[in-house]
C-alpha cells in the first residue's frame, strides 16, 4: 500500500456508529471537554435510528401519575422472561426521564397534549402510558435533534469510513483502523477509549428490517476480534409483520401501530388465526407470541404462495390510515405500488432486533477490554428474551450519556498509553490481501448462503439437528470464504466492504446458533421444537467466544421493590411496536 493513501487521526474518544447511542455519547463527550471523533459507514443522517417508529419510554407520570420507574423496571424484567440484567434494567428505567428532558432541551418535538405536557401511549406488556413519541416517525426525530445538537457543538463526525479493525495492544485499547468507501483510503485513528456502537446482527437472515448495509454483526466482529465476549446471541427478536416481496425488501417493517389501530391478521383460508393463539389479546398479543403464530401457519400450509399471511387494516377509516399510518401506508406504495386502504398486506416475520450482544459491565458498558465500551443494540443486557416495546431508544440515551462520561475519565486518568506497529501493521495487511483477492467465490453469493442457512436452521423456531446443521455449513462457507474475489470499480469499495460484511456475519452467525443449540429451552423470542418448555435451570446467560465456546453466568437478582411489581398487564388497546 502506498503510504501517501493511509490518514492518521489522532483523538482522545473515538465513537464507532453515528446513530442515536454514538451521537449521544459524542455530545456527552463534547460537554466535558473531551477530544471526541464519531465515525459512521452510512450517512449520519440516515443511521439505522432513523428507522425507529413507535416511541421512547419513561415513567413520566404525565398522563399517569402512579407510574414509577420501578413499575417500568418490572414490566422490562417480565418480558424479558427474566434473562435480562436487574442492574442494567435499573440503570435504563431511573435514568429514562431524564434522557427525555435532555431531548426536549435539544428541541425534540415530542407530541403533546392541550396543556403541553408530552403526550404519552400505551405500550404493549406496559402497564401505564410511558411511550413518548413523535407520529410514527419517533426514532427519525430523535435522530434529528441529536443532529442538530451536535452540530451546534461542533461534534466533528465523518461519514463513509468503514472500520475493519478495533486496535488493541496488550488488552488496553489505543485506536480503530479502516477505510474510506469511496476512494479506499487507510484511516489510523489513535484514541484513548472506543466507544462502540455500530448495531446488532440481523442482517444475517433473509427476510430482516435492516437494510442491506447494516447490522450485519460488525460490533460483534470488532469486539470479539479485540478481545470481548458476547452474551445472549441467540436471542434475537422477529418482528411478526416483514413485507414478504419484492425480494430487495423482503423484511422491511410494517410497524406493529397497525395491529394497534385495528389491523387483522388472517392465513390464505380466511380465517382470522390469532383465536388460536391467543384468544384474549388477539392481534394485540406480544411480538414474540404473534410471531411465532404467523410462523406457524405458514409452515402448517396455510400461508399464502409467497410464504406469508395477511394482515389487513382496508376496514379502517381511510381518515385513520392516512394520520395515524402515514409511514406504512407510503412505504407500500413506493415498494409495492399496494393501498392499503383496498387491500391486505402480506406479511411474514422478520429479523429485527440483536437483544443479546457484547458483554459488558452494567454500571458503564465497559467490556473486558480495557478503553473499549459498548452501546445500543450492539451490547446485552437490558432486553433478556423478549424487548419491551419503546426501551431499545431510551437506552441508547441512558447509556450514551454514561459511557461517555465513563469514557471521559478513563481518558484523563490514562497515564501512560502504548501502541503497536504489529496490530496496524496487521489490521492494513488484512484490507490489503483482501484487495489482491481474485478467487471465483462471489462474496455476494456467500453473504446470501448465510442467511439461507440462518433462516432456514436459526430461525423463529430451532431443534438441536438443524441447529447443527448449520453449524456444518457455516464451515463450508468460511472454506469457501478463502477463495472470494474483491473487486472494487470507479463507483467505490462497496466490494470490499461486503467482504468485511461476510466476516462478521460468519463469527455472529456461529455465536447465535451454538448459544442456541445450548439453550435447549423455549423462552421468549426463542423457540426450540425439541424443548418446548421453560427450564428453570436455564435462567442464565449464555456468554459466547471463538476460545470457549458458550458458557453460562448466573444472573443476580432483582431487588425486592421491583419483583413485589412483577405482574400480568393486559394488552387490551395497547400498541405493540
Amino acid at each position: 500500500m502506498d503510504r501517501k493513501s493511509e490518514r492518521t487521526i489522532a483523538t482522545s474518544v473515538l465513537v464507532i456508529g453515528t446513530g442515536g447511542g454514538g451521537l449521544r455519547a459524542a455530545i456527552e463527550l463534547t460537554n466535558a471537554g473531551v477530544d471526541v471523533l464519531a465515525v459512521g459507514k452510512r450517512p449520519k443522517a440516515d443511521a439505522h435510528t432513523s428507522l425507529a417508529a413507535g416511541g421512547i419510554n419513561a415513567a413520566l407520570g404525565t398522563m399517569d401519575a402512579q407510574d414509577s420507574w420501578q413499575q417500568h423496571a418490572a414490566d422490562t424484567l417480565k418480558e424479558g422472561y427474566f434473562l435480562g440484567d436487574p442492574r442494567t434494567v435499573q440503570i435504563v428505567t431511573q435514568g429514562a426521564a431524564e434522557g427525555i428532558h435532555e431531548l426536549e432541551s435539544y428541541g425534540m418535538p415530542f407530541a403533546r397534549e392541550a396543556d403541553g405536557r408530552i403526550s404519552q401511549r400505551f405500550f404493549g406488556a406496559h402497564k401505564y402510558r410511558r411511550t413518548a413519541f413523535a407520529g410514527d416517525y419517533t426514532g427519525l426525530e430523535i435522530q434529528r435533534t441529536l443532529l442538530a445538537e451536535a452540530a451546534r457543538l461542533g461534534v466533528p463526525i465523518v461519514d463513509n469510513v468503514y472500520i475493519t479493525r478495533i486496535l488493541v495492544q496488550d488488552n488496553v485499547v489505543f485506536g480503530a483502523y479502516g477505510f474510506d468507501l469511496d476512494d479506499g483510503t487507510h484511516y489510523r485513528i489513535y484514541a484513548d477509549a472506543v466507544i462502540l456502537a455500530a448495531g446488532g446482527h440481523t442482517r444475517i437472515w433473509r427476510r430482516t428490517s435492516s437494510r442491506r448495509d447494516e447490522n450485519t454483526g460488525d460490533a460483534f466482529r470488532l469486539a470479539v476480534e479485540a478481545g470481548a465476549r458476547l452474551r445472549d446471541p441467540e436471542l434475537v427478536q422477529f418482528h411478526p409483520s416483514g413485507i414478504v416481496e419484492p425480494e430487495n425488501a423482503a423484511g422491511t417493517l410494517v410497524s406493529e401501530a397497525a395491529r394497534g389501530e385495528g389491523g387483522i391478521l388472517r392465513n390464505a383460508l380466511g380465517e382470522r388465526f390469532m383465536a388460536k393463539y391467543d384468544p384474549r389479546r388477539m392481534e394485540l398479543s406480544t411480538r414474540d407470541r404473534v410471531a411465532l403464530a404467523c410462523y406457524t401457519e405458514i409452515l402448517e400450509g396455510r400461508g399464502t404462495p409467497n410464504g406469508g399471511v395477511w394482515l389487513d387494516v382496508s376496514h379502517l377509516p381511510r381518515e385513520t390510515i392516512m394520520t395515524r399510518l402515514p409511514r406504512v401506508y407510503h412505504m407500500l406504495l413506493d415498494v409495492q405500488m399496494l393501498d392499503i386502504t383496498a387491500a391486505p398486506i402480506e406479511i411474514a416475520p422478520t429479523a429485527h432486533y440483536s437483544m443479546g450482544g457484547v458483554w459488558v459491565r452494567p454500571e458503564d458498558h465497559s467490556t473486558e477490554v480495557d478503553g473499549l465500551y459498548v452501546i445500543g443494540e450492539a451490547a446485552s443486557g437490558l432486553h433478556g428474551a423478549n424487548r419491551l416495546g419503546g426501551n431499545s431508544l431510551t437506552e441508547l440515551l441512558v447509556y450514551g450519556r454514561i459511557t461517555g462520561r465513563a469514557a471521559a475519565k478513563y481518558s484523563a486518568d490514562l497515564a501512560v498509553h502504548r501502541r503497536s506497529a504489529d496490530a496496524i501493521a496487521s489490521a492494513r495487511a488484512e484490507i490489503d490481501e483482501l484487495l489482491a483477492a481474485d478467487g471465483h467465490e462471489n462474496v455476494r453469493v456467500l453473504q446470501r448462503a448465510v442467511r439461507d442457512t440462518m433462516t432456514r436452521r436459526a430461525g423463529v423456531v430451532r431443534d438441536e439437528e438443524g441447529l447443527t446443521a448449520g453449524l456444518s455449513e457455516l464451515d463450508t462457507i468460511e472454506k469457501r470464504m478463502a477463495d472470494v474475489g474483491v473487486h472494487p470499480d470507479i463507483a467505490g469499495f462497496q466490494d470490499l466492504a461486503q467482504a468485511f460484511d461476510l466476516k462478521s456475519s460468519l463469527l455472529a452467525a456461529r455465536a447465535t446458533m451454538e448459544a442456541a443449540r445450548e439453550r435447549r429451552e423455549t423462552r421468549g423470542c426463542h423457540n426450540r421444537s425439541d424443548y418446548p418448555d421453560v427450564d428453570p435451570a436455564l435462567r442464565v446467560n449464555l456468554v459466547w467466544s471463538p476460545a470457549t465456546g458458550v458458557t453460562r453466568e448466573p444472573i443476580p437478582e432483582a431487588p425486592q421493590e421491583i419483583t413485589d411489581l412483577v405482574e400480568e398487564v393486559s394488552q387490551h388497546g395497547k400498541l405493540v411496536e
